[in-house]
């Protein structure tokens, strides 16, 4: 069972990057927004339970000389609401002081009375500890049914804040208890949920916007790639998308009738040149045959097949950028094993090594080509060739090896170049235009692969040979 392995990373199309880009710019931008709205908002609620606190507390203190002869000390109502008066702070053991609702408390009631304020205390606890919160709750909020109160906007509040006042005079302080207000995760699931809504809307959005403009973008990016393995294909792009990539697939489309019909005019004039040499190379061959000197008429025949052969190479090597036969599925391994039969016919040092049975879509007659003018490399320079055929990861690979003197690491990708030869002399050992292994690259490239020279070395760094690797890629 074979487990396909998950890419962790950030997108690498165009369409990701910019929804991520958008994505993370929006959720930035909403989330400072819901942090401001639920921060004012968490403003306001503190702000009108000091103000609650604070006008429970001034009208104690009003009422207290009428109210006081009546009731020194316990609960009391006035207008009301209830006030409690106590000989002991109401902080008690363990619990914190709110020092920023002090500091406002003791502001409003400055203002209100006009003078220095004796002490206050302002402190937050559970409605569960505190009995007077526990029983005005319970009034709010019977056990056997909910009141009226009771719901998603005015939820049951669980916590009360208690502010005192302290009276120098007596020594003693007045209470006041503001219940806080609940709902407060009600009110930011809310936050929370428009949001979302909002996200949602503006992404789906973008992501259509994005869409028209991506999805023609990589319809020309895919005719690309085909165009590049195969020009002649006479299907066109059909302009889509916004104003400026319609006017780029039509520009596209332009250029690739411009390129395929120079290379249709490159076919026809190598084609009228393969002729007009061979016609008269062909005459020459017939009248050498009237030469006497035996050595001489050899000497000119040999010219004429190098002529013959390095013309052909050039042809072959102009054509394969557009072969005309299609790709087959093939056995590789029985393919090269044919090839080196050919040259064991011949009596040519060429061994087959350990060859893998691999089958995948070539152009057998091209790949042949290509792995004759490697194995003819190999002998004319190395004296010996051993083939074999592989696999390495998802590539097949054609390997062949010989026992020359090797290439300089720094000549080694200047030798497949057109026209270079490792060896500058001409004679008929060594001959030939430098063609060969520039053809088998172009043909290794044209079924998506790669030809590659390096060097084997012996145990002690030394120069053993030249390796030649024809690289293919699996189906």
């Amino acid at each position: 069972m074979n487990i396909r392995k998950l890419r962790i990373g950030p997108p690498r199309s165009m369409l990701g990057q910019m929804m991520l880009a958008v994505a993370l710019a929006l959720l930035l931008a909403q989330g400072l927004g819901t942090a401001l709205v639920y921060r004012a908002q968490a403003e306001r609620r503190d702000e009108a339970m000091i103000h609650a606190a604070a006008f429970r507390l001034l009208a104690a203190t009003r009422g207290e000389n009428t109210v006081m002869r009546r009731q020194p000390q316990g609960p009391f109502h006035v207008r009301g609401m209830r006030v409690e008066y106590s000989t002991a702070a109401p902080l008690r053991a363990g619990e914190t002081r709110d020092t920023d609702a002090e500091a406002a408390l003791r502001q409003f009631l400055v203002q209100e009375n006009g003078g220095p304020v004796p002490e206050v205390v302002v402190l937050q606890r559970k409605v569960a500890d505190d009995a007077y919160a526990r029983d005005r709750l319970a009034r709010r909020f019977p056990r056997h049914g909910p009141s009226p109160a009771d719901n998603a906007e005015n939820p049951r509040p669980v916590r009360v804040m208690v502010a005192g006042l302290h009276d120098p005079q007596s020594g003693r302080w007045m209470v006041a208890r503001v219940f806080v207000p609940g709902g407060g995760k009600q009110f930011l699931t809310s936050l929370l949920a428009q949001t979302l809504l909002i996200y949602i809307v503006l992404m789906g959005a973008i992501a259509l916007i994005l869409r028209r403009i991506t999805r023609p973008l990589a319809t020309l990016r895919d005719r690309l790639d085909a165009f590049s393995h195969d020009p002649g294909s006479p299907d066109k792009l059909e302009p889509k998308g916004p104003d400026d990539v319609r006017h780029l697939i039509e520009a596209h489309n332009a250029m690739e009738a411009r390129i395929s019909a120079l290379l249709d005019e490159k076919d026809v004039m190598l084609g009228a040149i393969g002729h007009d040499l061979k016609t008269p190379l062909a005459a020459l061959r017939v009248r050498i045959e009237s030469v006497e000197d035996d050595a001489e008429r050899e000497r000119m025949a040999t010219t004429i097949e190098d002529i013959v052969r390095t013309l052909d190479d050039i042809l072959s090597l102009a054509r394969v950028g557009r072969p005309s036969d299609p790709l087959e599925q093939s056995e590789l391994s029985a393919l090269v094993a044919s090839v080196v039969e050919e040259y064991e016919d011949m009596g040519e040092p060429v061994t087959l090594e350990e060859t893998l049975r691999v089958a995948l879509p070539l152009r057998a007659t091209w790949l042949r080509r290509a792995v004759r003018n490697v194995i003819g490399n190999a002998l004319r320079y190395g004296k010996v060739a051993r083939v074999g055929v592989g696999r390495e990861g998802n590539r097949a690979v054609i390997r062949i090896d010989d026992d020359g003197p090797g290439i300089a690491d720094a000549d080694i990708g200047r030798m497949l170049e057109p026209f270079t030869r490792g060896d500058p002399s001409r004679n008929t050992e060594t001959g030939g235009a430098g063609l060969g292994l520039t053809l088998a690259r172009a043909i290794a490239e044209q079924h998506g692969g790669s030809l590659r020279l390096e060097n084997r070395r012996g145990p002690g760094g030394e120069v053993e040979g030249l390796a030649a690797t024809i690289s293919l890629p699996l189906p």
